[in-house]
């Protein structure tokens, strides 16, 4: 049998409070960024846990740039500064400088990573005596509430007919229980449903799980 073509479309995410479901596993996090005057954030969370979406809305509360390896921009300017996702690999030195920035400016400066800062390998001690001065923030690992808000909102983004609640329970009971893989689960879904013409059923779900 062939197999259906599938034409992927990208949908412009809009980032504001109505798009973002807070509960007890980030509402440390929300606060501390919105409710909260905190000049130095440090925010941590699992990977497709909200960091970055919480980081577009904090933009769009703050005139800010966005490192993205642009130091001389950065510091050329007084604009707070969101950076994002460092771990490992972050160009140590160009972080002391915005770091430096932003406290000599009164500029506000929000950095998010997947990463606790103990765990990542920071070689200038300088640059960490300043993370330790930080406000840290932390998006906890999905419960069961949390997860089953996720998987209503992509299956809804995906278009799926749900005609059974046990499909939620047969998905939370079996597979891996994190931000990431229930992504992955519901685009491995939404590409099998297409490619053999199927509702979103259990069988279908067993298929992949």
């Amino acid at each position: 049998m062939n197999k259906q073509n599938i034409f992927k479309f990208k949908f412009p995410n809009k980032y504001n409070e109505s798009n973002f479901y807070v509960n007890s596993t980030n509402i440390e996090a929300y606060n501390g960024l919105f409710l909260e005057d905190n000049n130095s954030v440090f925010l941590i969370g699992p990977r497709k846990s909200g960091k970055s979406f919480l980081a577009k809305m904090w933009l769009n509360n703050n005139e800010s740039l966005i490192y993205k390896k642009n130091l001389k921009e950065i510091i050329s300017v007084k604009k707070n500064v969101i950076v994002e996702d460092i771990d490992n690999s972050i160009n140590q030195e160009d972080i002391f400088h915005i770091i430096n920035h932003c406290n000599n400016n009164k500029l506000k400066i929000l950095i998010s990573s997947s990463i606790k800062l103990n765990k990542i390998d920071i070689t200038l001690p300088d640059l960490y005596s300043r993370l330790q001065l930080f406000k840290f923030l932390y998006i906890h690992q999905p419960d069961d509430d949390m997860l089953l808000n996720i998987l209503t909102k992509l299956f809804i983004e995906k278009q799926f007919i749900i005609n059974s609640f046990e499909i939620f329970d047969y998905i939370l009971n079996r597979a891996n229980r994190s931000y990431d893989n229930m992504i992955k689960i519901v685009k491995e879904l939404d590409t099998l449903s297409l490619e053999k013409k199927r509702q979103l059923t259990i069988p279908l779900i067993k298929e992949i799980l």
